[in-house]
């Protein structure tokens, strides 16, 4: 490890509740914090940001989706909306050109997503241009190789040069948490992203398997609290892959609401990334609001 990260690493010593990780998280996932009543459930669709992330992705197939996106509060008055899109930056002028929902962002995977294995000036050239072609939002993968091989400054590295290009943009950076080995690199990764300028930390691109795991986002949680307590920048947090069903999802947001409290319960600082997902919870609202009411796929 080089001096840039060891001299932020020293400031955020790993803290001891990760040496009890499994009884914590246990307890926070029984007693559900986050719990299945309407009110949470319409919350918990307002954290989702609608991804599609296909090889196969087709401009029609994504403006399909962003036209369902602009007719889903008239279609079910009551719901909220997803937080944004999110798609390959070549297909963000699909969703500019079309989407008219107010308050929904267009995300774009950058940084030579998903394994990130390209040179940093093409990283920054992308996450540039899928800026200039609409998104509002951009989410980078760390050198993971890198990482695995002991680099921890390339994580610095990257993110702050990408930070630089993206402004005011909120820029998340996912970890590919299933690749690091330990809960250690999970938490160095975590401080080191949000060092450098990280808005949100993601766990996982969805490609990768794990994906999101419940104690990955227990440390990431852990990380984030203890970066806004030594600095008072309040960083987001969103899990990504796997995430397929509203018990899931629940547990997830139990997890934010008991280690980061009900200030990260919105959208401005809490993200699932999701597609199965936004029908799950429509049709539990639905379920629950209109018994009897059958199963329905809008997304």
């Amino acid at each position: 490890m080089t001096t840039k990260a060891n001299a932020i690493l020293d400031k955020f010593p790993i803290p001891t509740e990760i040496a009890n990780l499994d009884a914590n998280l246990q307890k926070i996932v029984s007693e559900l914090t986050f719990n299945h009543s309407v009110e949470n459930l319409k919350l918990l669709f307002s954290f989702l940001d609608l991804t599609s992330l296909n090889s196969t992705d087709k401009p029609s197939a994504i403006a399909g989706m962003t036209e369902k996106v602009n007719a889903f509060q008239t279609k079910f008055p009551g719901m909220p909306n997803v937080a944004a899109i999110c798609v390959y930056p070549a297909l963000v002028p699909v969703v500019k050109q079309i989407l008219t929902a107010p308050n929904v962002g267009i995300a774009a995977v950058t940084g030579g997503f998903p394994a990130s294995q390209t040179f940093l000036d093409v990283k920054v050239i992308e996450t540039y241009t899928a800026l200039a072609k609409g998104a509002s939002e951009t989410d980078m993968v760390i050198s993971i190789g890198k990482t695995l091989d002991g680099d921890l400054d390339s994580i610095y590295n990257d993110v702050e040069a990408l930070k630089q290009v993206s402004g005011p943009a909120h820029l998340k950076v996912i970890l590919e948490t299933g690749a690091l080995e330990t809960p250690e690199l999970i938490w160095k990764a975590s401080i080191l992203a949000m060092d450098a300028g990280a808005d949100f930390i993601k766990t996982s691109t969805g490609k990768h398997q794990p994906a999101a795991t419940l104690e990955a986002a227990y440390i990431m949680c852990l990380a984030i609290k203890a970066f806004y307590k030594a600095t008072g920048k309040k960083v987001g947090f969103k899990p990504a892959g796997g995430i397929a069903n509203t018990p899931v999802a629940l547990q997830y947001a139990s997890v934010v609401k008991s280690i980061l409290g009900n200030d990260w319960l919105n959208n401005h600082l809490f993200r699932i990334g999701a597609s199965s997902l936004a029908n799950s919870v429509l049709n539990d609202v639905l379920q629950i609001e209109n018994p009897g009411f059958a199963e329905i796929k809008y997304f």
